[in-house]
């Protein structure tokens, strides 16, 4: 998304009313202390955005939320104002929105309005070995002489469901097939990336880029595939937990110095910079125990960002504009202690296809199991008689904090056991890498 005459990045851009500037400082302890307090947009429907408002809710700079388009739990809920009506590929209509009611920051949280033009050159970054193909026989004579297990992508924006683990050369060809013959996802589907398999444990690592400075953010580990023990095909996540144990803090350093620093100087060399959230896929190798990046994305990860928005304490509104400005040296975030776990309750039948309309009760009886529930609505709408019904795949994504991560765990089933909903499913052992001797949660009651 190109926005005449404002500055624009991935996790927002300044959209500052011709009638006053935005004056904020910034305290040697990394403090924020602004003179204005903010009026913030933020961009997307999904679960992610619902957490993301419910954070800049929570900011103590932050005057006011939008949510364009939002959703009905996020309109009810009230963390925002949803404006529906607000077309978000059209940036005259965005920047006449944001004069109008003095937006001072713009969250995107999903990608698709952020790829335009931007270019990723990864300078010596540990990655898997990879080759790129547009002819489907090229590609399989690839896959036949490197031999299966093998991963193909597709090159493009597949709502995090472009990716297939084949263990046999069979399922690799089929794979090929379906993406440069089939095209099942289209423009996204036009190259494919096939990648060597590395085995280990994926982990996602975040850090706030402000064109040249790069801040961590807390770890969390998401569950991509749909069933139970890590089976079946793979989702845009059916849960997530944070902090990540396997990502330790020595770990942490070194994806800072070897990947994530690297990425960011190597951008601002090719005068490109980056200025966002850059969210690095990565997979601490059996082998050898150290990180190889799988995968970038500029822009929070969905369902990662409800537990890092539920444990965040720093005022969220400061920090992105402090990255926004180039403004992070010095700044470091605040967490809560403890941990959380979001599980994510999907339509019956997603990642394929799926009913609509399914109606859901019990939300409220939901987030009242304990005062660190929150259910984050990811695809809700409200029928006539102003119940909520399902609206998408992954609908609704169920977060609590604990002490530790099995106190989030049980906190979150238990509200989760609470929600009736016959045309939902999820899976009963979010953070079973964290918990390996906890059992499964019990049957739920949906149905």
């Amino acid at each position: 998304m190109q926005l005449r005459g404002l500055r624009s990045f991935p996790i927002g851009f300044k959209c500052v009313s011709q009638k006053s500037e935005l004056s904020v400082s910034f305290g040697a302890d990394s403090n924020f202390a602004s003179d204005k307090r903010l009026v913030v947009l933020v961009i997307g429907g999904g679960g992610r955005e619902h957490a993301l408002c419910y954070a800049l809710q929570r900011s103590p700079s932050c005057d006011g939320v939008f949510c364009a388009p939002g959703n009905a739990g996020i309109s009810n809920s009230g963390n925002a104002t949803c404006i529906p009506e607000l077309d978000i590929s059209d940036s005259s209509a965005v920047i006449s929105f944001c004069h109008k009611w003095g937006v001072g920051l713009v969250v995107v949280g999903p990608e698709a309005p952020l790829v335009s033009g931007l270019a990723n050159d990864l300078y010596k970054i540990p990655t898997a070995k990879y080759r790129t193909f547009t002819d489907p026989s090229s590609a399989k004579q690839y896959i036949q002489d490197q031999g299966a297990p093998i991963v193909i992508k597709a090159d493009g924006l597949a709502a995090g469901k472009g990716v297939t683990v084949a263990m046999t050369l069979e399922e690799a060809y089929e794979a090929v097939d379906s993406m440069l013959v089939k095209s099942v996802f289209g423009s996204a589907g036009c190259r494919v990336i096939v990648e060597e398999f590395l085995e280990g444990e994926e982990v996602s690592f975040f850090a706030l880029v402000d064109g040249e400075n790069a801040i961590p953010l807390e770890s969390a580990q998401d569950h991509k595939r749909v069933g139970d023990g890590d089976t079946g095909p793979n989702t845009g996540g059916m849960g997530a937990y944070s902090p990540a144990p396997v990502l330790t803090k020595e770990l942490q350093a070194v994806v800072m110095q070897t990947i994530i620093l690297p990425t960011v100087k190597g951008m601002e060399a090719e005068g490109c910079k980056f200025v966002g959230v850059l969210y690095a896929g990565l997979m601490i190798e059996k082998k050898t125990g150290l990180p190889k990046l799988i995968e970038y994305n500029v822009r929070f990860g969905d369902p990662e960002c409800q537990v890092l928005m539920v444990r965040m304490e720093s005022d969220l509104a400061q920090v992105l504009l402090a990255a926004s400005r180039g403004e992070l040296s010095g700044v470091s975030l605040k967490w809560s202690p403890g941990s959380a776990m979001v599980v994510v309750m999907a339509s019956e039948g997603y990642p394929g296809s799926y009913e609509k309309g399914t109606e859901i009760r019990n939300l409220e009886e939901a987030e009242n199991v304990a005062p660190t529930v929150k259910i984050f609505h990811a695809g809700t709408a409200l029928n006539s008689d102003g119940n909520f019904i399902a609206t998408g795949g992954r609908v609704l994504g169920v977060t609590a904090t604990g002490r530790d991560l099995e106190e989030a765990r049980d906190r979150a089933y238990q509200a989760v056991e609470e929600i009736n909903w016959p045309g939902g499913f999820y899976r009963r052992d979010i953070g079973w890498r964290a918990l390996p001797q906890k059992q499964l949660a019990p049957k739920n009651k949906l149905t």
